[in-house]
């Protein structure tokens, strides 16, 4: 167990948890009314949407939304609320207007590196003075410059700092977020990052799931002895991730000069004899066969994609694998757009995530990705907004339980403003558009 005694009392109390740092939601019921619009709901639970099902957002009007602990429990017109027999129902009920805002699911994040050791704005000036991803890294930059850092950063100072994050993305409206290793690069680091992400969900009201990233970089020291890194990952710190649970997935940065295809199947096919889900980093910077070998080994989800070629979307539409996006990342290194419109009327589902971390994308904003996928990719606002709730929930087994506003789903969600429509909010980019953010059915400061 980490000791955390000694992370800032400012930090501690700026956390966003919820009223008594449980996850179990409020002890009384909650009414919210006067909700312009109640965004994204389900009568009956879809684990994804593929295809034209994503472009049919459901959004309910003059709505009312009932949360019984950390669960929804109710919802509808407000017209039609029972109120009387809901005061019965619920002793105690205590109602809230929310002022003509708008209600949405909580965003799921299922794509982010937010435990990391110091920025990286000199090599964002780099890439302004013409060098590439690729140029970058090979001068000691890139994921070995985060590399070096965090292996000389303590536990409580990667907590501290991955807090402050953390709580910048629940501002934002996020609810559940995945976080990867993959900065450690040796098994000391890597072991450090993954104990820093199960304390972060120990401790914090958001939902969280950890991913094994070893396999992010070949390290300086095994430049010369690739194969022997890749032992490391499959013989040593895989085994021992899986004895002591500590990450939930397998992620391989399947790419022209870190991991073959061949290597990424390697190291996945030992991550699934272990019991760990897999994803893969796929199709970023080349072509490198990151899709079919996530698909291969049933990956739940393929990321990037920007080179994603039409052999892979057909191999997509056979699989659960869900491809992800990562606009920010893309936008800030310059990269061509995936063919998002191309997939989605393949029938595909896709997700958008953000990527956060120190070199390509420093920025957690699921709104701004939201708006992004609709501005580059040309995906319609209720496209993004469902690619950014059950999609991305469904990118981390989630979307049983979270991702959109159903009955018995836990109530992660957000109040907005008064809104025109829900189209306004990716419209309207570039701004904080959340008011209130609930978790597990408690409001948060």
């Amino acid at each position: 167990m980490i000791e955390i005694f000694a992370i800032s009392n400012v930090l501690l109390q700026d956390f966003l948890f919820n009223k008594s740092f449980q996850k179990n939601g409020n002890d009384l019921a909650l009414l919210l009314h006067n909700i312009q619009f109640l965004v994204h709901t389900e009568d009956a639970v879809k684990e994804r949407y593929c295809g034209t099902e994503m472009g049919k957002l459901k959004n309910i009007e003059h709505a009312y939304l009932l949360i019984d602990k950390d669960k929804i429990a109710d919802f509808g017109t407000f017209s039609t609320a029972r109120l009387d027999e809901l005061k019965v129902q619920f002793p105690g009920l205590e109602t809230i207007d929310v002022g003509g805002g708008s209600v949405f699911p909580a965003w799921c994040d299922a794509h982010t590196h937010i435990v990391y050791a110091g920025s990286r704005e000199k090599e964002f000036v780099d890439r302004i003075n013409g060098l590439s991803y690729q140029e970058i890294a090979a001068r000691g930059g890139g994921i070995l410059n985060s590399a070096a850092r965090l292996r000389q950063a303590g536990e409580t100072e990667l907590l501290e700092s991955a807090t402050a994050r953390l709580n910048e993305v629940i501002r934002m409206g996020t609810g559940a977020i995945e976080i990867k290793s993959g900065y450690g690069l040796d098994e000391e680091s890597e072991l450090k990052m993954l104990r820093v992400i199960r304390e972060l969900d120990r401790i914090s009201a958001v939902t969280i799931k950890a991913t094994f990233l070893g396999a992010h970089a070949v390290p300086t020291e095994y430049k010369n002895d690739k194969a022997g890194y890749i032992r490391l990952l499959t013989d040593r710190l895989l085994p021992r991730i899986a004895e002591e649970q500590l990450a939930d997935y397998c992620d391989v940065f399947c790419e022209n000069g870190y991991f073959t295809k061949t290597e990424t199947l390697q190291i996945l096919e030992t991550a699934q004899k272990l019991g760990l889900r897999t994803k893969v980093h796929a199709e970023q910077l080349s072509h490198s066969g990151g899709i079919e070998a996530g698909v291969a080994t049933n990956s739940i989800s393929v990321d990037h994609l920007e080179y994603i070629s039409d052999n892979d979307i057909e191999l997509l539409r056979n699989s659960g694998t869900m491809p992800v996006f990562l606009p920010g990342a893309q936008l800030f290194l310059g990269l061509p757009s995936p063919p998002a419109r191309k997939m989605i009327e393949a029938g595909l589902p896709v997700a958008i995530c953000s990527d956060f971390n120190p070199g390509s994308c420093p920025s957690g904003n699921m709104n701004q990705m939201v708006s992004l996928a609709c501005i580059l990719y040309k995906m319609t606002p209720a496209e993004a907004i469902m690619a950014a709730t059950t999609n991305s929930a469904y990118a981390m087994e989630l979307s049983n339980n979270l991702g959109s506003i159903a009955v018995g789903k836990k109530a992660n969600l957000f109040i907005t403003a008064p809104l025109p429509s829900p189209d306004y909010l990716p419209y309207y980019f570039g701004v904080n558009p959340v008011k209130r953010m609930m978790l597990s059915g408690v409001f948060i400061n």
